[in-house]
C-alpha cells in the first residue's frame, strides 16, 4: 500500500476518466482530453519551478533568509512576500514548493503566508489586465482589499495554528521556526 499511495490521486482520476468513458463514450473522449491537457500543462510548470527551486535551495544563504523574511524581519519580510508572490509567474500550486523552501531557509510563518495570498491573489499582470479592462478603480480597489484580506488572514492563521502545529510543519519540511 505504501508504494500505491503516491499515486493513488492519479490511479483514482484515471478509474473515474475511465468509468465516464465506458458510461458515455462522447463525453469520455472529451473528459480524456481534458485530462491530457492537463496533465501538459503541469508537465510544462512543474519541470521549471523545480528548477528554480534547486538553484534557489543552494543560491540563496539561509541567513539572508532570515535577515529579510525570519521572525525580526517586521515590514520588509511583508513587503518582500508581497513583491515575491506578486510577480511570481505560474499557477497556484507552484507556489507550494516555492514555499517548503522558504520554510527550510528560515521564513517567519505569517511571510509565508503572506507570499501564498499574494501568488494568488495579486499578480502584476492581473492587476495590469484589470486595469485595463475593468478600470483603474476596480483594479486599485481589488488590490487593496486583496492586501488588507492577505495581512488579516495571514494575521489569523498563525493566530489559530498553535506552536506545535506551526512548529510540525516547519520540522516536516527541514526548518525550523
Amino acid at each position: 500500500m505504501k508504494k500505491i499511495k503516491p499515486y493513488l490521486l492519479l490511479i483514482m482520476v484515471a478509474v473515474i476518466d475511465l468509468l465516464v468513458f465506458l458510461k458515455s463514450p462522447d463525453l469520455g473522449v472529451k473528459v480524456l482530453k481534458s485530462t491530457g491537457m492537463n496533465f501538459a500543462q503541469m508537465l510544462g510548470v512543474i519541470p521549471p519551478i523545480f528548477l528554480l527551486i534547486g538553484l534557489m535551495d543552494v543560491w540563496v544563504p539561509r541567513e539572508k533568509v532570515i535577515k529579510y523574511m525570519g521572525e525580526g524581519s517586521g515590514l520588509t519580510g511583508v513587503l518582500l512576500g508581497i513583491l515575491l508572490g506578486a510577480a511570481a509567474a505560474g499557477p497556484l500550486y507552484a507556489a507550494f514548493p516555492v514555499a517548503a523552501i522558504m520554510i527550510k531557509k528560515g521564513a517567519k510563518f505569517t511571510n509565508i503566508l503572506i507570499f501564498l495570498g499574494a501568488w494568488s491573489t495579486m499578480k502584476i499582470p492581473m492587476f495590469l489586465f484589470e486595469m485595463a479592462s475593468l478600470g483603474y478603480a476596480f483594479a486599485i480597489t481589488r488590490l487593496v482589499l486583496s492586501f488588507a484580506g492577505i495581512l488579516f488572514m495571514s494575521w489569523l492563521i498563525n493566530r489559530v495554528m498553535s506552536k506545535d502545529e506551526i512548529q510540525a510543519i516547519y520540522t516536516k519540511h527541514g526548518g525550523s521556526a
